[in-house]
């Protein structure tokens, strides 16, 4: 114990700003290459005891403020600090791009970061909105409390090709295979910075992050002490829902405490509640009866499918030609026996049979040209707002217990848990009600290693599918087709009804033209047969009107009663799904300096073991034999190498494996170098790799939509519906009128290969600017197919399976950010990004749009803007008087979009160019005031302030204008 004590060394004094003098509370004080540090108080004071061996170097740091170090031979007991306030334009450290820290101004590849103080200043109602503002990122907003990140193309709704991780955690709902925005994930108050990687990072991050990385990085509760809480209140306003105005209130608090520098623990909590955001597209895209997106209505297309009508979609491909044969056999019985089954048929039947007898023509002839012509339809749908409460909230909870083990090991223990209501757009629209999600995590970490073990628990709570509610509540009405109770039946009914009519029609006119022409008889036929063709929207009309008599109503006790009733019923008998997926993952990394001398190469290790624990009780996932699902384990390993020469050049490589137990194992290589001239020019070089597994329900999903039944893309599901022993045909050849049959080729990973150059560089200390270029080659491309298997004449099973595009699939594109420091501290700023698909000559300079559909008719989803850019102007403290503003300027171009929730037919090459995403521009603006007094800040700000209503996919909701005002408190608030 005597020698261990006479090792410690002692510091103690004081960190004050630069110009004022004034203390600055919560400074961060940490001994370089350690665990070990403190802060210090609300007066600038600090105290530290480490056993460290001297000399060693300790770093002060505080938000906003410009980082020192100072070596230390000994005991200090009256050391003073002072920290130089800066703009910090071009210094922020990240450790996405390598594992390791380094200056984002030298990261081999781009690197996006919002650090605390841009977290604060941001103009968006919460910091994952403000991602928006980054460059080359777009949000895909579903929900206001649900948004999926996406960068360089495919963007989608639930993006698989972006990974998002809070504190090395894998932030993906396990069931789904992507994040759910920051419903359950982490308090802003609780964040320290975001950092963005986009393009590959399946190097040192493993499987699916092809596309990009989000990393979010809590606040340590050694650094970040003491209490901290904000309350926010506003408006939310958009003119197309059911009350335009509404109020949301979002409040979180924060407390971390340390004792001794040796523990420390936090507590957050968080809650939001507000009316979300209404998706109320109404338009057709069911792109039949010679209607397109554009002109098609109910009133003139008997086949509506409405955009976010739900019940309409005509899942089996339901036409009035269907009932000919039906209608044959009536034609055969006695008249007796007719009117005993319905008084109307016997009337229609006998009705045929005179214009027969009196035409010379055949019945037949009259039931297909007249009767029961060619026409598809579909039932009467509800609106999404019938079906589902727009009431949204969620709750966070979180903490964490630290253990300094020695000032080289620091231990930890976290736990966060989230309770949500959304709507998300996938296959169809899903009401998430009481989602529930947990992370609990057991760490060791050190400045060179960490060894990590954390497990992800997915709990979908009361959700339902909004499309399979709207044909349920059709079907516990009325059903659509019945057997045993024929004319009981809706689509009998509709077609009987029609029949009525159009032989009433016929017969009035034929006769009329045959009074006015009896020696003409073939002319009297075409103008009655023209009148019925006049007359076909009315027939129409009155035949669903017939129809949809007693239909229930939205409100009404009978249509809650049905709607509670299947909404407690699981697919495929109802609407609500089961997910109680698991993930459990392990992984560790390790820096070999102690074995390596770091001046040969910094060498680094790492490897993962994950299991994925598929349960969704047979309403998502496919079931085994025993009834149990499927459990999906894979495993992975990396390393890494880095050397700098002359201290300009530093060239990193890196190679990783993964192995799923599904596919073959893959290889990921990554290459990078970085030239840095006169240490501010940095020129930038990298070839990098990442793949995609196919998520866990690309592999084992059987789940029926009302669009089509999703299979997973493995063999499995091919000889389970008998799909090459019944022949199956793409939907695009059946529709070209040239069935081609489809082969089920091998489903393999999704690879990417990207080239990527760049510069970075801080001009006169007040010009930073930032451009690159890629050029990326995706192999083995995953998107969905649609094929179609015969099951009678007119009858058919409609599949959707993911399944890979056997020919490469090139994109490119560029960025460009600048950010210019202006006298007095006001900064101006913007950025610039472009993502284009070589494809049908798409260039990256020419007008034209991205296409969702390759030349060959394949389809990829590509659904990106070809040009979007940000502009900013602010300052954060005005002369030094607390008062600070920003304002965010967006665009992002007009671009097509394709997904699974729209109608097959809505998804080929001839129509996808009519499902279009309109521009988007919208400001952002917030100013804001420190009040020392009360160590708060108070914030007054809006987005899309000018009320320009966007949506960000077809299907997803009409995202208006949001106004509030928010106080912020933090106990060590300078």
């Amino acid at each position: 114990m005597t020698t261990w004590l006479m090792a410690q060394t002692s510091l103690s004094g004081r960190v004050a700003d630069a110009g004022t003098k004034e203390g600055l509370a919560g400074a961060s004080i940490s001994i370089k290459g350690r665990v070990a540090g403190t802060i210090t108080d609300a007066r600038g004071n600090f105290t530290l005891n480490t056993n460290a061996s001297t000399p060693f170097t300790l770093l002060i740091s505080s938000v906003g403020y410009k980082s020192q170090e100072i070596t230390i031979q000994g005991n200090r007991d009256n050391l003073t600090v002072e920290l130089v306030e800066q703009p910090m334009l071009g210094q922020e450290v990240v450790v996405s791009a390598s594992r390791v820290e380094e200056s984002v101004m030298q990261s081999p590849v781009t690197v996006e970061k919002m650090d605390i103080r841009a977290i604060r200043n941001t103009p968006s109602a919460n910091f994952y909105d403000a991602l928006r503002n980054l460059k080359g990122v777009e949000l895909s907003t579903q929900s206001l409390t649900f948004s999926s990140v996406n960068t360089r193309g495919f963007t989608g709704n639930g993006n698989v090709r972006v990974v998002q991780m809070i504190d090395g955690m894998d932030n993906q709902a396990p069931g789904l295979n992507f994040s759910v925005g920051n419903i359950v994930g982490i308090s802003e108050l609780d964040l320290e910075s975001v950092e963005l990687l986009p393009g590959a990072a399946s190097a040192l991050y493993g499987p699916n992050a092809t596309n990009g990385l989000l990393l979010m990085t809590s606040k340590s509760p050694f650094l970040y002490q003491g209490l901290s809480a904000y309350a926010k209140t506003g408006i939310m306003s958009a003119s197309n829902r059911a009350n335009q105005n509404t109020p949301f209130y979002d409040v979180a608090i924060r407390y971390a405490k340390a004792f001794n520098n040796k523990v420390a623990f936090k507590i957050n909590a968080g809650y939001l509640t507000a009316q979300d955001w209404e998706a109320t597209d109404t338009r057709d895209m069911s792109f039949t009866n010679g209607n397109t997106l554009a002109n098609g209505t109910r009133q003139n297309n008997p086949n509506y499918n409405g955009v976010n009508i739900y019940g309409d979609e005509n899942p089996t491909s339901a036409n009035l030609l269907a009932f000919r044969q039906q209608f044959a056999g009536f034609l055969a019985l006695p008249a007796a026996q007719l009117q005993a089954i319905s008084p109307d048929l016997a009337r229609i039947v006998a009705g045929v049979n005179q214009i027969s007898a009196a035409t010379g023509l055949p019945a037949t002839q009259i039931v297909n040209n007249i009767l029961l012509p060619n026409a598809p339809i579909s039932r009467t749908g509800y609106a999404e707002r019938d079906l589902v409460d727009y009431r949204t909230g969620s709750l966070k909870l979180n903490g964490a217990l630290h253990y300094r083990i020695n000032d080289r090991i620091e231990a930890i223990a976290q736990g966060s848990w989230g309770n949500g209501t959304t709507v998300y757009t996938g296959n169809d629209r899903y009401y998430i009600d009481n989602f529930k999600m947990g992370q609990y995590k057991v760490e060791l970490r050190g400045p060179r290693f960490f060894v990590r073990a954390y497990t992800t628990q997915e709990r979908s709570g009361d959700a339902f599918a909004i499309g399979t509610l709207g044909l349920f509540m059709n079907e516990a009405w009325k059903p659509s087709l019945n057997q045993a109770n024929l004319l009981g039946s809706w689509y009998p009914q509709y077609a009987f009804t029609y029949a009525g009519g159009a032989l009433q029609t016929f017969s009035t006119a034929i006769q009329q033209a045959l009074a006015a022409n009896p020696t003409n008889p073939a002319a009297a036929y075409q103008t009655a047969l023209n009148a019925v063709n006049g007359a076909s929207g009315a027939l129409h009309t009155a035949a669903r009107n017939a129809a949809d008599q007693g239909r229930i109503q939205p409100g009404s006790e009978a249509f809650n009663q049905i709607a509670d009733q299947v909404k407690q019923r699981p697919i495929p008998n109802g609407a609500r799904f089961l997910d109680k997926t698991n993930l459990y993952h392990a992984e560790f990394m390790t820096n070999l300096s102690s074995f390596i001398d770091p001046k040969i190469a910094e060498v680094l290790i790492g490897g993962n073991y994950r299991v994925y624990d598929l349960n969704s009780e047979g309403t998502l996932f496919a079931q085994q034999p025993d009834g149990s699902e499927f459990n999906i384990s894979e495993y992975g390993a990396y390393i890494q190498a880095s050397k700098t020469i002359a201290d300009a050049l530093k060239l990193t490589g890196s190679l990783r494996y993964d192995k799923n137990e599904n596919f073959a194992g893959q290889f990921s290589p990554r290459l990078s170098a970085v030239y840095t001239i006169n240490k501010v020019h940095n020129i930038r070089a990298s070839y990098q790799t990442g793949f995609r597994i196919p998520t866990t329900q690309d592999q084992y999903i059987d789940l029926n939509t009302p669009q089509a039944r999703l299979i997973g893309g493995l063999p499995y599901f091919v000889d389970k519906y008998q799909l090459r022993t019944i022949p199956s045909y793409t939907l695009e050849s059946v529709n070209a009128g040239q069935p081609q049959q489809f082969t089920f080729p091998e489903f393999k990973p999704e690879r990417v290969l990207s080239f990527e150059v760049g510069y970075k560089g801080l001009i006169a200390n007040r010009f930073l600017l930032d451009v690159n270029y890629y050029n990326s080659t995706y192999r083995n491309l995953i998107s969905g197919q649609v094929i179609v298997q015969p099951t009678g004449a007119t009858t058919r099973n409609v599949y959707s399976l993911p399944t890979n595009y056997t020919k490469d699939v090139r994109t490119q594109g560029f960025g460009i950010g600048v950010d210019y420091l202006l006298p007095r501290n006001f900064t101006v700023g913007g950025n610039l990004s472009n993502n284009t698909l070589n494809t049908d000559g798409v260039t990256m300079f020419n007008k034209e749009k991205n296409r969702n559909v390759l030349d060959d008719g394949f389809m990829v989803g590509f659904n990106t803007p070809k040009y979007r850019y940000n502009l900013n102007f602010g300052n954060r403290n005005i002369s030094n008087s607390g008062w600070g503003f920003n304002i965010v300027y967006r665009h992002q171009d007009a671009f097509y979009w394709q997904s699974s929730f729209i109608a097959p037919a809505a998804r080929l090459a001839a129509n996808n160019q009519l499902m279009v995403v309109p521009a988007i521009n919208t400001l952002d603006a917030q100013v804001s005031k420190r009040i020392p007094s009360i160590r708060s800040i108070l914030k007054l700000g809006g987005s899309n302030i000018l009320k320009q209503e966007y949506t960000t996919g077809i299907g997803n909701p009409t995202v208006g204008s949001m106004y509030y005002i928010s106080l912020t408190f933090d106990e060590l608030l300078n």
